[in-house]
């Protein structure tokens, strides 16, 4: 499939390539001032002036200056008076850590661990090698859990809850099992929106859990709600009123994906509900450019390294068929890009 524009020039295509590199300055801006405090100085006290802002946070006044200033021609921040404040909405995206719409861990998802990992992608185009989710790390476990925050907070306030009869069955002391919890920050938001049920997630990563029972323990939750390494198969059959996996399909590796939703259907009992918060891949070269395809293409390929790959809408048909799940798949879009499946298991 090839396109042509005869208002292409040049000097068009090579504008882009600045205007890219420019972005890639500003997230390393963006980094900074999250990393730094900056934006979070700035939400708590609107029109401070560089120098203030130096002098609040123990750093140098010409290098907050140049930021400040940078951070201004990007629209990020606002003048105000004679100094400066957030644009609008930046105080819950970019200083709010526990705001649902908060992007700071996302960014630095990019900068403290995609950065590191183009780097080795370099030998990985030549000999295929890869290095798996699991087994990196509390600090990559802790980034990956920051910039999925706002899909868990949305997972467990507003889909689950708006899903036919599942609040019901979950105030009457039903349960709720998540697929790849990592470090329960999910979980724990299960747990607080429904105080009558039952949560368990289970994940193959030790770091993880063991973050994961630190973080329902100090919710107070641990006597409804836990984390904990299991296998699939293991679990009690026809237990669950509703299986979650949030930005987890794509993770498991393509040969065992289909035992992983198999398992899943087993877990939950009938007329339960299977949700799958994930990506969609695009299926034809003309999706690669609509714009609902261009977050899951982008992740796609910063995934390399970790060797996920992430399915098409075919697939997930595919592998929610071949489950068992054979009557209607709700789909929709979230955000950015992300995929909202869900289905019922038959009664």
């Amino acid at each position: 499939m090839t396109s042509s524009n005869a208002a292409v020039t040049a000097d068009s295509q090579a504008a882009r390539i600045f205007e890219w590199r420019r972005g890639f300055n500003t997230i390393y801006l963006i980094h900074l001032g999250v990393q730094l405090g900056l934006f979070k100085a700035l939400a708590e006290r609107p029109g401070a002036t560089a120098r203030q802002l130096a002098e609040q946070l123990g750093l140098q006044v010409p290098y907050v200056e140049r930021w400040c200033m940078t951070a201004y021609g990007m629209a990020l921040l606002e003048a105000q008076e004679e100094g400066y404040a957030l644009a609008q909405f930046y105080d819950s995206i970019l200083a709010a850590p526990s705001h649902p719409r908060y992007l700071g861990g996302y960014v630095q998802l990019g900068t403290e661990v995609a950065a590191g990992d183009f780097i080795h992608c370099l030998e990985a185009f030549r000999t295929g090698k890869y290095v798996p989710f699991q087994g990196r790390g509390d600090a990559f476990n802790l980034a990956v859990a920051s910039a999925t925050w706002g899909l868990q907070v949305l997972t467990a306030k507003k889909i689950l809850p708006e899903l036919p009869g599942l609040s019901q069955r979950l105030a009457q002391g039903g349960s709720v099992l998540e697929i790849g919890c990592g470090t329960g920050n999910c979980l724990v938001q299960i747990g607080k929106s429904f105080p009558a049920a039952r949560v368990v997630g289970v994940d193959i990563d030790a770091q993880s859990l063991a973050t994961a029972q630190q973080h329902i323990a100090a919710a107070g939750l641990s006597e409804r709600v836990e984390a904990k390494r299991s296998d699939l198969a293991q679990l009690p059959m026809a237990s669950f009123d509703a299986v979650v996996m949030v930005e987890v399909l794509h993770e498991i590796g393509v040969d065992i994906r289909p035992q992983v939703v198999r398992d899943a259907a087993r877990a939950l009992k009938p007329g339960g509900w299977m949700v799958i918060v994930d990506e969609t891949y695009p299926s034809t070269l003309e999706q690669a450019r609509q714009p609902e395809f261009m977050f899951p293409l982008h992740t796609g390929f910063e995934e390399l390294l970790w060797g996920n790959v992430i399915p098409t809408r075919e697939e997930q048909e595919t592998l929610l068929r071949g489950a068992g799940f054979n009557g209607p798949i709700d789909r929709s879009l979230i955000g950015e890009g992300f995929t909202l499946l869900a289905t019922k298991k038959p009664e």
